[in-house]
């Protein structure tokens, strides 16, 4: 099991996964808002549509669902 910090809350998932299951674990169904406010998530799962971006161990726009989870990571949304 890998285990990251979503926001600050720990979460355990299988080697394997993106880090957008990592955040859904997490019990959030956002990663940031639009600019008008709307709140915005995984829609595609194929790194289209940018919608699922995060910043992830510093780096900002990562789009979560290409990104396999590693032991340790940090993810930060804005949507938490």
């Amino acid at each position: 099991m890998i285990r990251l910090r979503v926001n600050g809350k720990p979460v355990s998932l299988p080697e394997g996964s993106v880090v957008a299951a990592a955040i859904a674990l997490s019990g959030l169904d956002a990663t940031r808002s639009s600019v008008r406010g709307e709140p915005r998530g995984p829609l595609c799962g194929m790194g289209i549509c940018f919608e699922c971006r995060a910043t992830i161990d510093g780096q900002p726009h990562q789009r979560t669902c290409q990104i396999p989870v590693r032991q340790g990571m940090e993810v930060s949304t804005d949507a938490g």
